[in-house]
């Protein structure tokens, strides 16, 4: 009796580790299923990859001969637009010295009774106390001291210092310049003067008692003083200025040049 049930155990603990083993080797098979399903999903994408890309590059054997072509495209390109852009500016510069001629032929036309040099300005210095500027004419052109300096507008100044090349000019709008001036309507003489705070206006000066002062009258050189011919415009008067001694009245002039916008100038030539 014993030991048919030590035997009837026996085959029970058996039966049981063979199970065991059945199921053991059941989940290697399964575990190596499954590893190599992973090593299948994460090498085939590339694989799969290169594949493709060495059929491409096999396929299209002028595929870099490509780039090359358009590397070379763009620089040829490249240049184009630069030429382009340099041939703009030459453009440009010839219209500019186009415009410039146009302003020295109506200089010249206008006043066509004076022998002329034409020069344009290089420098400015129009501040509160010295109002001159350098043209790009000097003794080489011809250009010699007090000489007179027009412009298309009006009377500019004169020269008071001359190199080989450039000479300076002393504006009217100058602190220290005096011009002998007429009015045009009633032939009346005045002075004009520069003033400290202006780039524009002209103070009138030593005006007759009997004087008949009006506003919007035309001011011109009078040809008095030696250094500026008769007859150039100078300005129109702006504002009359009472006082309580009529001796002392002055005006305001504007002045015909727009110092500020003015390039273009032509020197007039000593008799």
């Amino acid at each position: 009796m014993y030991r048919k049930k030590k035997g009837e155990l026996l085959g029970i603990i058996i039966t049981i580790i063979i199970l065991i083993l059945i199921v053991v080797f059941s989940n290697m098979e399964s575990n190596t299923s499954f590893f190599e399903n992973i090593v299948n999903k994460l090498v085939m994408p590339i694989q799969n990859s290169l594949t493709y890309l060495k059929n491409r590059i096999s396929g299209n054997s002028t595929f870099f001969t490509d780039i090359n072509n358009l590397k070379t495209e763009n620089q040829m390109l490249q240049d184009k637009n630069s030429k382009l852009e340099q041939s703009l500016r030459e453009l440009e510069n010839i219209k500019t010295e186009n415009e410039t001629l146009k302003e020295y032929l109506g200089l010249t036309e206008k006043y066509g009774d004076y022998k002329t040099i034409p020069g344009y300005i290089i420098n400015k210095d129009i501040s509160n106390y010295s109002k001159v500027i350098v043209i790009n004419i000097g003794k080489n052109d011809g250009v010699e001291k007090n000489m007179t300096v027009i412009a298309d507008e009006g009377l500019v100044g004169h020269v008071i210092s001359v190199t080989d090349t450039t000479a300076k000019v002393r504006t009217i709008i100058d602190t220290s310049s005096s011009i002998s001036c007429l009015m045009s309507t009633n032939k009346d003489s005045i002075v004009c003067k520069g003033t400290l705070n202006s780039n524009s206006e002209l103070k009138a000066m030593y005006i007759a008692t009997d004087a008949n002062l009006i506003q919007g009258d035309s001011v011109d050189t009078s040809g008095l003083g030696g250094i500026y011919p008769k007859g150039i415009h100078v300005g129109t008067i702006k504002t009359i200025v009472a006082t309580k001694n009529i001796t002392d009245r002055y005006a305001i002039i504007e002045t015909a040049v727009d110092f500020n916008k003015l390039n273009t100038v032509l020197v007039i030539k000593n008799n």
